[in-house]
């Protein structure tokens, strides 16, 4: 599992196929128990209580309550959507660790894995439609319960879009996990043993 969000497969273990017992709990600590979706949640809620998005809600404490509870709505429908396409089909979620050194390497592949993924055989690689099909559904959702009705087309491939970026992100935070970790661990042990 992730620390942040989501999982990963280090690079010393093989890939191999989820049972659907392994994706149910896999489904259930990326959308509800780990500390990712709420960070994630978070963030965009204060993007959007600071851009006053929709302005119908105001800069107030309410507002904020309706944003946030969209944005879990939303993030929940996705990860919800992605976990099901990927099941249906036998797609991997998770994101495996580069098996290969260096920090462009690994930084390629944490960007290219965002584009595909593994099919049931972990041995071939399909594209990666479900997050992105799920961004697109899921952002079209939270839009519909919004004031004014935006166009829901636009908020789909804005969401569509998000996912790019973010999942590039996350796949990144994964696959320098390690090295972050160890860097915080230093710091953190240096100001501690600071006299």
């Amino acid at each position: 599992m992730n620390w942040l969000y989501g999982s990963f497969v280090p690079k010393e273990v093989p890939l191999e196929a989820l049972t659907p017992a392994q994706r149910w709990k896999l489904y259930t600590r990326m959308t509800y128990t780990t500390y990712g979706i709420y960070i994630k949640t978070g963030f965009f809620t204060l993007r959007d209580q600071i851009a006053n998005s929709p302005p119908e809600w105001g800069q107030t404490a309410a507002g904020f309550g309706k944003r946030l509870g969209t944005r879990q709505a939303q993030f929940v429908i996705q990860n919800s959507l992605t976990a099901l396409g990927d099941a249906a089909v036998g797609w991997e979620l998770r994101y495996d660790r580069c098996r290969c050194d260096g920090f462009w390497p690994r930084t390629w592949h944490s960007i290219a894995r965002n584009f595909v993924t593994y099919d049931r055989t972990e041995k071939n690689l399909r594209p990666q439609l479900m997050p992105y099909a799920a961004a697109f559904g899921a952002a079209v959702a939270a839009g519909a319960w919004q004031p004014n009705n935006p166009n829901l087309l636009v908020k789909g491939y804005q969401g569509a879009v998000t996912q790019a970026g973010v999942g590039i992100g996350i796949n990144w935070l994964a696959e320098f996990a390690p090295e972050i970790k160890r860097v915080l661990r230093r710091n953190k042990d240096k100001a501690v043993n600071k006299p």
